[in-house]
């Protein structure tokens, strides 16, 4: 496996900035810029390209501060059914909440959020009031009637016109959102039909990260952007219209592709001009491809997505939170590049730590593996027992492991387990072995009597990036402590207990 740094972020962020400025210049000084993706955290691209810093779309708009605000759009659906964002654990209600407070840390202007699609869901009027309460302003959204085949509706005031107007004052507005669908789209068409109404020449850009244009078609890493949408059912494709206008072959996805015809109408309807676009790609600014310096680096890392997507479907398929097209679809990608399961390193050392019978075998009978690899290549591994989950044993040796302790010498004491789990029982609970969770807690108690506990524990952060495979599907305590050691975690798809409710 070719490991290392394959990912430029300063000329990444010179080159993206330039662009976007060139594009504001180009437009009047004023530009609504849609960001497709994660605006921050976006871990996808720092797997798939390591060296990327998951938060150098933030780090650009820093560069663009005195210019720039943000506005946020999330869509009423989502809050009324209580979508989660996997990599946090957290409903897009709570993320976009958690999305200002990082911004407003790093001195960005957020101008508000927009509920999108709005049609009276208590729940979207409860988050309005829950922001507006706390200082920000808030604004509706509704379905666009007429669209998408009455352009003139969609154009009118009976359309666009029905949504609130959001006054900006900076010359770069990014609209941004939590997750797929948000309708940052239709925001930022919205809003240009509110700005020509006002006599304002704004237009309209969209900041792209994946698939990367000047990529080949079928590279691991647009594959992996692929595998990411399966649930979505996007696809990767040649953008026929730059094709068709330049002679260049461009990797786009079928979503924009589909509307960039009806999008560039809308504009044209919109400023009464021709569009300024030929092509969906030439409305995007995205210059991550040359922020690549080793493409066989970036195409390992994305072969490595391929096969934790596939392992994530799996298991989300068996809990009933995806279906059987997109794990096949997964599946199909990951063939596609001659990968199996097992290609992931970790993978049969977790199943083989499984096997073997632990000094303290759990009483129930039940088996639990895990394998993670550390940075320099070392797999460690760790097995359930009747004192700690396996997530658990193997974080653990883990960090004795890079802290030189031998494997003789207790980080916690038996001891202390089981007065752990005797108060668990006594308070109703179940007495079980500890979660991961449970025992970092442990773990810092036991810091300040303990010097090897204390040396320990300060490796805990050389785990974040590491590669970790368990057996079983983790309950919510092992599942929260890797979450936040920020591991990259796959699980087989099997439970390891019979019952059916984990708390």
């Amino acid at each position: 496996m070719k490991s290392g740094t394959g990912f430029d972020n300063d000329k990444y962020l010179k080159e993206q900035t330039a662009e976007i400025a060139s594009r504001v210049d180009r437009f009047g000084n004023k530009l609504y810029l849609e960001f497709g993706g994660k605006l921050m955290y976006d871990f996808h691209a720092a797997r798939v390209l390591p060296g990327y810093d998951p938060n150098v779309k933030v780090r650009l708009l820093q560069e663009l501060a005195d210019r720039a605000e943000i506005v946020l759009c999330i869509y009423a659906g989502d809050i009324e059914r209580r979508k989660i964002r996997g990599d946090f654990g957290i409903t897009y209600d709570s993320d976009a909440m958690k999305l200002i407070d990082d911004l407003r840390a790093r001195g960005l202007d957020v101008r508000g959020v927009v509920i999108t699609r709005f049609s009276e869901q208590p729940s979207a009027r409860a988050f309005r009031k829950r922001l507006e309460m706390r200082g920000v302003p808030v604004f509706f959204h509704y379905h666009t009637r007429g669209y998408p085949t009455d352009i003139d509706l969609v154009v009118s005031e009976e359309g666009y016109g029905r949504n609130d107007y959001i006054e900006t004052k900076k010359p770069l507005v990014v609209v941004t959102g939590p997750g797929p669908g948000s309708g940052k789209l239709a925001t930022c068409l919205s809003q240009l039909y509110h700005e020509h109404k006002r006599g304002l020449d704004a237009g309209y850009a969209k900041f792209e990260t994946f698939p990367i244009w000047n990529l080949p078609l079928k590279h691991p890493v647009n594959a992996a952007y692929e595998a990411a949408t399966a649930d979505l059912g996007d696809s990767n494709l040649l953008d026929p219209f730059h094709l068709e206008s330049y002679g260049d072959t461009a990797v786009n996805y079928n979503r924009d592709v589909e509307a960039f015809p009806l999008v560039r109408r809308i504009l044209e309807r919109i400023t009464g001009e021709s569009s300024p676009y030929a092509s969906p790609t030439e409305m995007g600014v995205n210059r991550a491809g040359f922020g690549i310096t080793d493409d066989e680096v970036v195409r390992e890392a994305a072969r490595q997505e391929l096969v934790r997507r596939y392992f994530r479907y799996r298991c989300e398929y068996v809990m009933g939170l995806s279906d059987e097209r997109t794990l096949q679809k997964s599946q199909l990608i990951m063939e596609d590049f001659d990968l199996t399961p097992e290609y992931r390193s970790v993978v049969i050392p977790a199943r083989e730590a499984a096997e073997s019978t632990p000094s303290h075998p759990a009483p129930d009978g039940s088996r639990g593996g895990a394998a993670l690899e550390l940075m320099d290549g070392t797999i460690v591994t760790g097995r359930r027992s009747e004192l700690m989950s396996a997530s658990a044993a193997v974080v653990i040796n883990s960090i004795k492991s890079l802290s030189g302790i031998p494997d003789r010498i207790h980080l916690l004491t038996p001891e202390t387990i089981g007065s752990i789990r005797q108060l668990e029982s006594t308070l109703g609970g179940t007495g079980a072995c500890l979660n991961l969770e449970e025992v970092l807690i442990a773990l810092g108690i036991s810091a300040t009597t303990s010097p090897a506990t204390r040396e320990a524990l300060t490796r805990l952060p050389e785990l974040r990036g590491t590669e970790l495979h368990i057996t079983h599907i983790p309950g919510p305590g092992d599942e929260e402590g890797l979450r936040k050691l920020g591991v990259n975690l796959t699980t087989d798809a099997s439970f390891i207990s019979e019952n059916l409710f984990a708390g």
